[in-house]
Formats: C-alpha cells, structure tokens, sequence
C-alpha cells in the first residue's frame, strides 16, 4: 500500500522537481537497452517522457540572465551631478523620504564610478 502511494507522489510531482538519483531510480525501472548512469539530468527527462509517453505541453522556461547596462565614468559623474540637485531640492522642500531614496542612489553610483576606475 505504502508503494503504490509513493508511486503516485512520484508520478504527480514534476519531472524536473526530482533529483538526478531519484530520476535514475524511476529510469531503472523502466526495461531499457541504454547506459542510465551516464546520462545527464535533462536526458533523463527526456528518457522517462518517451517511455511513459509524456508530451511536453508547456514547457519549463529557464530565466535568461539580464545583463546591466554599463555607464562610462563622465555619465556616472553627470548623473551624480543631477540627483544631488534633485536631492537638495528635496531637502527644501522637506521631502525626508526622498532625499534618504536619492541619497542611497548617488551612494550606489559613486560606488560603482570607484570600480571603474579601479
């Protein structure tokens, strides 16, 4: 009884979810002519969908890596420039909050003109 429960956890999970000795156990099952150890993760995947004929619906969308828009040292140095104007006009204006935001922010790129140079 307990097998087949945990069977069924196994079939309701997700492929990807499992780890790649769970996914050679569940391959190990299934009779088959191919090297199961040798395999990588996503071709075991692929090995356990053909077999229990699985298609793909949706499928899984890795998230892509966005890379930051660099400044040069001048650009850096004219927008420090313009958010302690915007900064001071803040202050006059009593604007605590906004000031504390655009303090942290010419922080943050006087870092990064630092590491420029560097």
């Amino acid at each position: 009884m307990s097998e087949l429960t945990h069977k069924k956890d196994r079939d309701e999970k997700h492929l990807d979810k499992f780890t790649i000795k769970e996914l050679r156990e569940m391959a190990a099952e299934i009779p088959h002519e191919k090297a199961i150890h040798d395999m990588k993760k996503d071709e075991l995947i692929a090995f356990i969908k053909e077999a229990r004929g699985i298609s793909d619906e949706t499928p899984v969308k890795k998230k892509k890596h966005i890379k930051k828009i660099k400044m040069t040292k001048p650009e850096l140095k004219a927008k420090i420039r313009e958010l302690k104007v915007l900064r001071l006009q803040a202050l006059e204006a009593r604007e605590q909050k906004k000031a504390v935001r655009l303090r942290y922010q010419i922080s943050r790129l006087k870092k990064q003109s630092r590491r420029i140079a560097a």
